[in-house]
């Protein structure tokens, strides 16, 4: 199982895409990145197929359905639940399609356990975060599910080495106690650092287990790296824009450390795609940093995957082929020109 995923000047995207075809999104992001392409989510379709949607089909043992403030525990499995499975099984056969023959790493994504814990209800309309056994039982139908979903990826693409990308765009705000309530009058209590990074090694053993790398997503500022590298995450994917020299520490201990350290910088969405024409512009504070650091020039390309800002659903889908496109170029010149 590779530590870094993708090797040197590999470039990937986020998650989501615009548009309802999801084989036009795959023909797309198979065609554009050849070292790290991705099963794209296509959150217009409606629910079940946004981000949280899918992964709370994906729940092996717990159901859920759509209510006007979201996603909410149900006790048995309903139209919402069979419809977030069966996006899912459109997606995979989409993907499959596509992926005759390859062999490589391939990502697909989830909704990691605390900012699902954020976002998925209790019956009693209250965020599951509110509840220590209802999110230790979360984490434990989560690996399940993942457990199963890798072994599909896996049957559907014989030639794949896989990247299991959890998303925990919510983790930040669980750590350090701010996500409301329901009322939106009190916030939930902060979550133990040493429970939250329990849960996360309990997703990572079961990806290792699985021979997938695992990364840890999050457009988030102040995303908790240490923390995340004593989870024994393979990565962590992050927006560049937000990081603070206060985080030069952590982002050198990461690389030295071996973790792949997946940079947003090109923006998810633009009016132009031609606005997109400087790949070695794109990635400058990306050698700017990785001087300040004083780390080896021939690790930057080894250590950095290029990736846009976030998802890409809100751009179109001219501007998010172009925007893949970009991510590739800057990566290669990373690659070629690492100084």
């Amino acid at each position: 199982m590779p530590r870094r995923p993708g090797g040197p000047a590999t470039a990937t995207g986020i998650g989501s895409m615009p548009g309802e075809d999801v084989r036009e999104s795959v023909r797309t992001v198979t065609g554009s990145l050849e070292a790290l392409p991705y099963l794209p989510e296509l959150p217009a379709r409606g629910p079940g197929a946004d981000m949280t949607g899918r992964t709370a089909g994906m729940l092996a043992e717990l159901y859920v359905h759509l209510e006007p403030s979201g996603w909410r525990i149900s006790d048995r499995p309903g139209r919402d639940t069979r419809r977030a499975r069966a996006w899912l099984r459109e997606d995979l056969d989409a993907l499959e399609e596509f992926t005759q023959g390859y062999s490589g790493a391939l990502k697909i994504s989830a909704v990691g356990p605390w900012t699902l814990a954020a976002t998925v209800e209790r019956r009693t309309g209250e965020a599951m975060l509110g509840d220590p056994g209802a999110c230790r039982d979360l984490t434990a139908s989560l690996a399940e599910g993942l457990r199963g979903h890798l072994a599909e990826v896996r049957r559907r693409v014989p030639g794949a080495h896989p990247v299991l990308q959890l998303d925990e765009p919510a983790l930040t705000a669980v750590l350090h106690g701010t996500v409301p309530t329901a009322s939106g009058y009190r916030t939930h209590p902060a979550v133990d650092r040493a429970v939250a990074e329990g849960a996360l090694r309990d997703l990572v053993e079961v990806g290792h287990a699985s021979g997938a790398a695992v990364v840890v997503h999050s457009c988030a500022p102040g995303v908790p790296v240490p923390l995340l590298r004593r989870a024994g995450v393979d990565g962590v994917s992050l927006d560049f824009s937000l990081l603070t020299e206060r985080e030069d520490d952590a982002i050198g201990e990461a690389a030295e450390d071996g973790m792949s350290l997946l940079f947003g910088v090109v923006p998810g969405t633009g009016e132009r795609p031609e606005e997109l024409s400087d790949p070695a512009g794109t990635v400058s504070g990306v050698r700017s940093l990785w001087r300040r650091l004083g780390l080896s020039p021939g690790l930057l390309s080894e250590s950095v995957v290029i990736t846009p800002v976030c998802g890409l659903a809100g751009a179109s889908p001219a501007y998010a082929r172009a925007a893949l496109a970009h991510c590739v170029r800057a990566a290669r010149s990373l690659a070629d020109n690492p100084e």
